[in-house]
């Protein structure tokens, strides 16, 4: 017997859905596994993605480790030597952060880094080896990409369900300075992905005769740790890469299946090659608590440390962009500018010291400096300090529009300093553009009159609001007559004006609309 039953919607926009994904989707074998598998983001997306992402995401983390270029030099090596052997060949990249956290991170398209704050736990090249080699093999076998490819069929599926997104964040994909990268090294990668990562790195790690026991050595170590609760391991590596008893006894299994085949340790060389590294440790140390100091707002403390850190490692740039930000901050400019010049000269390609410089320049009333400097940052790193900087350059030069450009982009971050961009914005273009600070709904009052409801988005207080009502013809509005708001509006403030339009039903009224024409502000 056939029995007719109505199609739900929902499970209309699935199968919609699913044959949208379908026409999409290509199918693929994943170079590591010999799996077959659907792909959503091809190869030439993965490059696309790793390749933009990498600079701006090394930017946030720190910058790069430039004190010893041989130290990334070598680290390179290393990896070279992994890549070699891998399943699927990338223009892969390996770079040391500046960054204290225990870390590493692959981006697609095979673009990988590692930090300082990594390197000087390690004890042998090997350790090294299975840290570089578990970073490839994510690359290698696409985790991040179906990381991306499972968030993209989650959206899709919100979407055809009719779910309204509105702040749950995706529609924005990405935030200023962080874009996809940020998501992706961030990400806490999938037990099977972890296992893949371990299984495999570990059979790179012999190709390239190193001995994977290492990397059972390197997870125990990792597990140890993770029990003691130790602060800094939980918030770098083990947040992306959670340790396990259960990981540590598949690795100890693998190098059994593998037949013990030992191989290169290579303790003394690795030793040697971080020896600068591990002698700053206490240097870098005394920078951490000084950024910690300047977050708790003690000046004091923070400067007596940073000095300390200078005194063991002269020639370290963030070591001197922190101390000029800290005079900053004591009203100290001019001391703080000779700082922030060492720190632009020891390293020029670091966004940092150029943002803090360029805001100090614009301080002291040296507006074209701070608009060259800030324009050297936003370039390497998109920041919100850095556009409002340059929207405040641009007020001083008397370059009204570009200032209002620079401060727009500032206020789409949600941050304090995308609050004052957005005042600075509307100081600039509310009397110009009331309508996209002033937003308006009609209502109906019990005897079908118009009633106009209008509200203050912008965070200053408005006045001789003027309200334009009428019919709606195209794209826009006839005026059949215009209202004043009696009271000036605070931020987030709303009024509501009576017309004398009507009387109407509710249909002839959505046939109305409601524009604000004139604005300005209270202050």
């Amino acid at each position: 017997m056939r029995i007719n039953r109505p199609i739900r919607r929902d499970n209309v926009a699935i199968v919609a859905l699913m044959l949208l994904v379908g026409a999409l989707a290509g199918c693929a074998v994943n170079p590591v596994t010999g799996k077959n598998e659907i792909t959503l983001v091809s190869e030439a997306q993965e490059m696309a993605i790793g390749q933009k992402n990498y600079g701006p995401y090394r930017q946030a983390q720190g910058g790069d480790y430039i004190l010893e270029p041989a130290l990334t030099t070598y680290v390179t090596s290393v990896g070279d030597r992994l890549a070699e052997v891998s399943d699927r060949k990338l223009p892969y990249e390996f770079k040391v952060l500046n960054d204290s956290s225990p870390n590493a991170w692959a981006l697609p398209g095979g673009k990988i880094s590692i930090n300082r704050g990594l390197l000087v736990e390690l004890r042998s090249e090997a350790e090294l080896a299975a840290v570089l080699a578990h970073e490839i093999v994510h690359a290698a076998a696409r985790h991040s990409a179906q990381s991306m490819e499972r968030g993209m069929f989650l959206q899709g599926a919100l979407v055809a369900a009719g779910v309204a997104l509105g702040d749950s964040g995706y529609r924005d994909v990405s935030m200023m300075g962080a874009s996809v990268g940020a998501q992706l090294t961030n990400q806490k990668f999938s037990r099977d992905d972890e296992s893949e990562a371990d299984l495999y790195g570990m059979r790179y790690m012999a190709r390239a005769g190193y001995d994977p026991a290492a990397a059972v050595q390197l997870q125990e170590t990792f597990v140890r740790l993770a029990k003691d609760r130790q602060t800094n391991w939980l918030e770098g590596l083990f947040a992306s890469h959670p340790p396990s008893a259960e990981r540590v006894a598949a690795n100890r299994a693998l190098v059994d299946q593998l037949g013990n085949p030992g191989g290169e340790i290579a303790e003394a060389r690795y030793q040697r090659e971080i020896a600068r590294l591990r002698r700053n440790k206490p240097a870098y140390e005394a920078y951490d608590e000084a950024r910690g100091a300047v977050e708790d707002k003690d000046l004091k403390t923070a400067l007596r440390k940073v000095n300390l850190a200078i005194r063991i490692e002269p020639d370290e740039a963030i070591f001197y962009s922190l101390r000029g930000e800290i005079k900053s901050a004591q009203d100290n400019d001019k001391a703080a500018l000779r700082d922030l010049d060492r720190a632009v000269a020891l390293n020029p390609e670091y966004y940092r010291p150029l943002l803090a410089r360029g805001l100090v320049r614009d301080e002291v009333d040296d507006p074209r400096g701070a608009i060259r400097d800030l324009e050297r940052s936003v370039a390497l790193l998109p920041t919100a300090e850095g556009y409002y900087g340059l929207g405040r350059a641009a007020q001083l030069t008397g370059k009204r529009d570009q200032a209002i450009r620079y401060f727009r982009t500032a206020a789409s971050s949600k941050s304090n300093v995308g609050t004052l961009a957005q005042a600075e914005l509307a100081r600039l273009d509310l009397q110009d553009n009331p309508a996209r600070y002033l937003k308006t709904a009609l209502g109906l009052t019990s005897n079908g009159y118009l009633v106009v409801s209008v509200r203050n988005t912008a965070p200053l207080a408005v006045t001789g609001v003027r309200v334009v009502v009428g019919p709606q013809v195209g794209g826009g509005l006839r005026e059949q007559a215009s209202y004043r708001v009696s009271r000036a509006l605070k931020a987030g403030q709303t009024a509501q004006v009576r017309t004398d339009i009507g009387p109407m039903n509710a249909a002839a009224a959505r046939r109305y609309g409601a524009v604000v024409s004139d604005a300005r502000l209270a202050e």
